[in-house]
C-alpha cells in the first residue's frame, strides 16, 4: 500500500523537485504525492481524501500559511503528523511550528538525502500510532464482548486447565426467536436491520437478565438464554412472559409496517452439559449448554406461533400451580421417537 503524502507549497517548482527525485517510489506505488498551493487548498483536499499518512508543508504561503494550517490540522486529526519545509532565514517560525505540534523539518534548498530520513522517521512514526490505536480499538471492542476479569484470566497459567473442566448441570434453557425477522431483513438496508435488531435483543436480554437468566449466545434473529438454581424452570418461565409483555410494548414505539414484532419462545428444562466447546487452535470457545435440553428447546422455539411459549408436559407438570397453561396438540418433534404432548403458556 502507498504511503500517501500531501506536500504544501505555493512554488511548482518543489512539485516538479518531488515527482524528478521520487520517480521510482511513485512509479513502484511506494509514495503517492498530492500538492496543495497553500493551506486551504491542503484543507480541501484532506476533507476530500482523510488517509494521508503525513503532510509535507511550507511556512510562507498566501491565502493560509503553514502555522495556521498546522493549528487547523491539529485540531481536525492530531494523529496526522507534519513536516515543516522552510528557509534557515524562516527559525523563528520554524520554532513557532515545532512548538506548535510539527513533528520535524527540512530547510530549503532541499536536501533530498535529508527529506528522505525524515520522511522514513516520519512515516514510521504515523504508522506505530495507527498500530497503537488499532490495539486500543481492539482491546475496547474485546471489552464489548468479555469481562475484563476473564481476559486477566485467559493470560494465566490456570487458562488452559480451566478449559477442560466440564460439568453436568440441571437448568432450563429458553428459545427466543423474532418471527419473521428474515424475511424483513431481505428489503432492509443493512442498518436498517441490525439497529432494529438490537434494539429487540437489548430489550429482551435485560428482561432475561433481571428474572435471573444468562445470554448463552445469539443465534441469527434468536436468543439462547438458561436458567440455574432451585427455581430455574419458573424463573424462565416468568422471564418469558415478561419479554413477551415488553416486545409488545416496544412494538408501540417502532415502525412496524415491514415488520410485526412478534417472538415465539420454546422452554425445555433438565440435565445439560455445560463446558468450553470450540477449537484449541484457534484458541476460539464459547463456554456454553449443550444436550437434549437445548435441541428441544430449540424445536418447541420452531412449532410456536407469533406470541406463544411452549412447552413439554413434563415442565407443564411442574409448574402447573404457578402458572396458567394449554394443552394444544401433540408433535412429532425432529430427531425425536416419540410423540410430544406441548403446551403454551398464557400467564
Amino acid at each position: 500500500m502507498s504511503v500517501k503524502i500531501l506536500v504544501v507549497d505555493d512554488e511548482s517548482d518543489l512539485e516538479a523537485l518531488i515527482k524528478q527525485k521520487y520517480r521510482k517510489k511513485i512509479r513502484n506505488s511506494e509514495y503517492e504525492f498530492t500538492f496543495a498551493e497553500d493551506g486551504i487548498d491542503a484543507l480541501d483536499k484532506i476533507k476530500l481524501e482523510k488517509d494521508f499518512d503525513m503532510i509535507l508543508s511550507d511556512i510562507n504561503m498566501p491565502r493560509m500559511d503553514g502555522l495556521t494550517l498546522l493549528s487547523k490540522v491539529k485540531e481536525a486529526n492530531p494523529l496526522l503528523k507534519t513536516v515543516i519545509i522552510s528557509a534557515y532565514s524562516d527559525l523563528g517560525n520554524i520554532r513557532t511550528a515545532m512548538n506548535n505540534g510539527a513533528y520535524d523539518f527540512v530547510t530549503k534548498p532541499v536536501d533530498f538525502n535529508d527529506l528522505n530520513i525524515t520522511l522514513e522517521k516520519t512515516i514510521d512514526h504515523a504508522k506505530q500510532l495507527k498500530k497503537t490505536l488499532d490495539a486500543v480499538r481492539e482491546n475496547n471492542i474485546l471489552k464489548m464482548y468479555v469481562d475484563e476479569s476473564l481476559l486477566l484470566f485467559m493470560d494465566s497459567k490456570d487458562f488452559e486447565k480451566h478449559l477442560e473442566k466440564n460439568e453436568l448441570i440441571i437448568a432450563a434453557v429458553m428459545f427466543v426467536d423474532l418471527c419473521g425477522f428474515t424475511a424483513f431483513s431481505e428489503n432492509e438496508s443493512p442498518n436498517n436491520v441490525v439497529n432494529l435488531l438490537n434494539q429487540y435483543f437489548d430489550e429482551i436480554v435485560n428482561t432475561i437478565m433481571k428474572h435471573g437468566g444468562y445470554i448463552d449466545k445469539f443465534i441469527g434473529d434468536a436468543v439462547m438464554a438458561v436458567f440455574k438454581g432451585e427455581h430455574h424452570i419458573e424463573e424462565a418461565v416468568e422471564a418469558a412472559l415478561a419479554v413477551r409483555q415488553k416486545i409488545d410494548e416496544l412494538k408501540k414505539d417502532i415502525d412496524l409496517t415491514k415488520f410485526s414484532g412478534s417472538i415465539s419462545i420454546g422452554i425445555c428444562d433438565g440435565q445439560v452439559v455445560v463446558g468450553n466447546i470450540g477449537s484449541k487452535s484457534l484458541k476460539r470457545f464459547d463456554y456454553t449448554v449443550i444436550g437434549d435440553v437445548v435441541n428441544t428447546a430449540a424445536r418447541l422455539q420452531e412449532i410456536a406461533r407469533q406470541g406463544q411459549i411452549l412447552i413439554l408436559e413434563k415442565t407443564y407438570e411442574k409448574i402447573k400451580e404457578s402458572f396458567r397453561c394449554e394443552h394444544i396438540d401433540t408433535f412429532k418433534l425432529k430427531n425425536k421417537e416419540n410423540i410430544a404432548n406441548v403446551y403454551k403458556v398464557i400467564e
